[in-house]
């Protein structure tokens, strides 16, 4: 499995300013790729190096910088397409669709620049790295790495590294190819139901409150609003200063929620069953207040941090319909809508069951797991 190990750059000022140069004229030259590729239509890889390879030479850029450029710019038109395809720039003839179909793609000055081991090498005993720029070589720029970091960089690196400058300061991006643990026969499985009001509950009864994460997302949005409506350079100077903090704190907190979850299934040798909710966004309909919330909900994170990390850890991990998993009673398996009268309370009408609503859903997709664990197996016996 890929993994991507981030590693902190400490060049000194002269370095600093020829890495800047470096994504500059990168970046400078991926724009012109694009329009190239935008107005003859030619965005395939090798065809869109071998129109534009003699253009980016002549800017500047070295052999294998002008390959990674071109490449670059090809891998952001098949996104470009495979989201138009996907419908996530809204229906034919939508003004978004139109837009992002009636210009070519641009790239930010200090946009992130791939390079592979003919233009960056590592050494990861002294800890340093040198790395291509128009001036040449640059000298042997020390990082910062934790000592795990050291050693999946050691053994498992492999292919492109991304240099990467965000927040003033300079990173490389590693892709390392770790080997999957052996998959463990699970005995049972444990159930994660996802919410807002709580991010995720376990069938064992664990409650990952949203409470705090909420919290700051409502501050954040109250202070952007005031931001925009200021308008002022101060004002958006604070606005870029606070681009990507929400998401970055978001994300620490799916990276703990989902390590405490895999090491739970781990030590007790059980599988992970987590809700399919694909959709749910086109699915719900909720009143305008609410939707900031649901839109701002990052359950597919989770799930994906959840199942990367269950990959690592040997833990099999199995999706499950959510339908009814919050109105089913866990004990007797009577549905109803009046089993759950709040929020937080689930009381059966028939069996009066009574437990935390988020438990016992949890419950209820862990028993579906395990049907569908037993399902999958019998059928692959069969074939």
């Amino acid at each position: 499995m890929k993994l991507v190990v981030r590693v902190k750059l400490l060049p000194d000022e002269a370095t600093e300013a020829a890495l800047r140069e470096t994504l500059r004229l990168c970046n400078r030259a991926a724009n012109h790729a694009s329009r190239r590729a935008f107005d003859t239509g030619i965005t395939g890889k090798t065809p869109l190096q071998r129109l534009v390879y003699g253009d980016l030479k002549g800017m500047g850029l070295s052999a294998q910088p002008a390959i990674h450029v071109a490449r670059k710019v090809a891998g952001a038109y098949a996104t470009l397409k495979a989201n138009l395809k996907a419908g996530n720039y809204g229906r034919e003839g939508s003004k978004r669709r139109a837009a992002a179909e009636s210009r070519p793609i641009r790239f930010r000055r200090d946009a992130a620049q791939p390079f592979d081991d003919r233009c960056l090498s590592w050494q990861t005993d002294a800890r340093t790295v040198s790395i291509w720029t128009p001036r040449g070589r640059s000298g042997r720029i020390p990082f910062e790495a934790s000592a795990d970091q050291m050693k999946t960089l050691t053994e498992h690196r492999r292919g492109e590294s991304d240099l990467v400058h965000r927040g003033g300061n300079w990173y490389l991006y590693a892709t390392c190819e770790v080997p999957e643990a052996d998959p463990i026969e699970p005995e049972g499985f444990l159930g994660v139901d996802l919410g807002i009001a709580n991010i995720a509950t376990t069938s064992d009864g664990t409650v990952h409150a949203g409470k705090h994460l909420n919290q700051v997302r409502h501050r954040n949005r109250r202070l952007r609003q005031r931001l925009q409506t200021k308008g002022t350079k101060s004002a958006k100077r604070l606005l870029r200063k606070l681009s990507g903090r929400e998401a970055r704190f978001a994300a620490d907190t799916n990276h703990r929620i989902s390590k405490q979850i895999v090491t739970e299934a781990e030590r007790t040798s059980r599988g992970i069953a987590l809700e399919d909710l694909g959709g749910i966004r086109e699915r719900v309909r909720l009143r305008k207040p609410q939707r900031v919330t649901l839109h701002t909900w990052s359950f597919a994170q989770l799930g994906a941090y959840i199942a990367y990390k269950a990959l690592r850890a040997g833990v099999p991990v199995v999706c499950v319909d959510p339908r009814y998993t919050s109105q089913g009673c866990s004990a007797c398996g009577h549905t109803d809508k009046k089993n759950r009268p709040a929020q937080a309370i689930f009381c059966c009408m028939s069996c009066g069951f009574a437990e935390h609503a988020d438990v016992n859903a949890a419950r209820n997709i862990a028993a579906r797991g395990v049907a569908g664990w037993a399902v999958s197996h019998a059928a692959d016996d069969a074939a």
